[in-house]
């Protein structure tokens, strides 16, 4: 099964960017979406053969969740079940036969970091709702987790330490995440490759790849071993992220 992952920074603007061009291309089984941006009643895309799910945020023009999948999901649930987490759209999960699928978007800290607390208590519910999940069978995560984990994952990290997204506090709960028991499927596999995700539209970033990795698929480590062609799509447009994917077997 091939799965990608994508934050589109907007669904209704990266379909008038290629995305069908690129959705066709891949032909995914499970293709999840960050930052859709958009009600029900926005956009008009139908993919045949595909299932969509969407979840979108309360307050309009921000954040959501979509994902379409061709291999029909035994269950659909939306949020952590957590009051002060399920208001802006960041999860769906889907369980399948094997595992679990989540499409997850991480709340981002802000420039200020006035979200850091907020985002540390995510990260800590988070990780609790997907160990009681994996009790049941394994679980696959991907999606923009906002953050680049280690030095390798990000073009200036000397410059950028304590900055939103390479604060040590962010990373720390990446690492906490892996040493519950998960892995992340790109460095796993490509240990000492330096490749990104996201570039900021400033600065020409993305044609001199001044670049972050803060894009994953992260898996239950029973399954690693299922995992096959961790790819970051670097060379496809559309969005300041890039896709990412894996296959399973």
């Amino acid at each position: 099964m091939k799965l990608i992952s994508w934050n589109v920074a907007g669904f209704r603007a990266c379909l008038n960017k290629g995305f069908d061009d690129f959705f066709k291309k891949i032909d995914a089984d499970v293709f999840c979406m960050q930052e859709s941006k958009v009600l029900e009643d926005q956009f008009n895309y139908k993919p045949e053969g595909y299932t969509q799910y969407l979840y979108p945020a309360e307050k309009k023009g921000y954040a959501g969740t979509l994902v379409y999948t061709r291999v029909k999901p035994l269950n659909v649930t939306y949020g952590m079940g957590i009051e002060e987490h399920d208001h802006e759209g960041r999860i769906i999960t889907m369980e399948f036969d094997k595992y679990y699928v989540i499409n997850e978007y991480v709340p981002n800290v802000k420039r200020d970091l006035s979200r850091l607390d907020y985002r540390m208590v995510w990260e800590d519910d988070f990780r609790a709702y997907i160990k009681k999940l994996e009790k049941n069978k394994p679980v696959i995560v991907c999606g923009d987790f906002n953050v680049a984990h280690e030095e390798i994952d990000i073009k200036n990290a000397k410059g950028n330490r304590g900055n939103a997204g390479f604060t040590d506090e962010e990373r720390s709960k990446f690492t906490e995440l892996l040493e519950s028991g998960f892995i992340d499927t790109f460095r796993y596999y490509n240990p000492d490759k330096i490749q990104y995700s996201w570039w900021s539209y400033m600065g020409n970033a993305r044609a001199k790849n001044v670049g972050w990795r803060l894009d994953y698929f992260v898996v239950s480590k029973d399954i690693i071993k299922n995992v096959t062609n961790a790819t970051i799509y670097d060379q496809v447009m559309g969005s300041d992220h890039c896709p990412v994917g894996i296959e399973i077997i």
